[in-house]
């Protein structure tokens, strides 16, 4: 890395940071993540190589703020997980709390091998699911407060599928990007979903979805 690009990826680390607070110990983990990911990144499309120059603002801190949404959640499902963004990120935040637990469900192999090298990398309490999110059995994952998806699939889909959990009393939270509006228009209404418009701290014209089940 040259040391404008060096310069550029701290300042960008600042920015997040302050976008989305986190404890020392957490930003330290991030740090580690980041750097697997850079490394990874160079053999496995984990994330667009447009966007890596501002990793921390458009990936760790758009991930980090959706603990906000649901502050009290300790144990999360991320549906379609990729390179662990929200749910490594998650586990990262959540790391020192105990009975913390983040199940990132993801089919691609390759992906759920770097999930498993940065969970172990930076002691977060995450466990990696090598399947359809269709093939996860509900009971046998036990209580879930919380589950969440990013760029994962548009929200109407994202719900069918989180729906065995927000059954069960968990919250939804989604980020939709610019869409929001657009993709709640989407959404089923014949299923009672109760949906808060949350805005992002990242992009003001961005929001996170929050759903329960009536």
């Amino acid at each position: 890395m040259s040391r404008v690009e060096s310069g550029a990826r701290s300042g960008d680390r600042q920015a997040a940071m302050h976008l989305a607070p986190v404890s020392r110990e957490t930003a330290e983990r991030f740090s580690v993540y980041v750097d697997l990911l850079a490394r990874w990144n160079k053999v496995t499309n984990l994330v667009s190589k447009a966007t890596f120059g501002a990793v921390w603002s458009r990936h760790i801190a758009d991930s980090a703020q959706i603990k906000l949404a649901a502050p009290t959640a300790i144990r999360w499902i991320d549906i379609g997980s990729g390179a662990g963004l929200p749910g490594l990120v998650l586990a990262m935040q959540l790391a020192d709390v105990p009975g913390a637990l983040v199940h990132c469900i993801e089919r691609d192999q390759r992906k759920c091998a770097f999930l498993r090298e940065v969970a172990r990398a930076t002691g977060s309490p995450a466990i990696v699911h090598p399947v359809p999110v269709q093939a996860v059995d509900p009971v046998r994952l036990g209580p879930v407060d919380a589950v969440t998806a990013r760029a994962f699939a548009p929200i109407s889909t994202t719900l069918h599928l989180a729906k065995v959990w927000l059954e069960r009393g968990a919250v939804g939270v989604f980020p939709c990007g610019r869409s929001s509006q657009e993709q709640l228009r989407s959404v089923n209404y014949a299923v009672p979903y109760a949906i808060d418009i949350l805005p992002s701290v990242v992009d003001a014209e961005a929001a996170i979805l929050r759903v329960r089940l009536n």
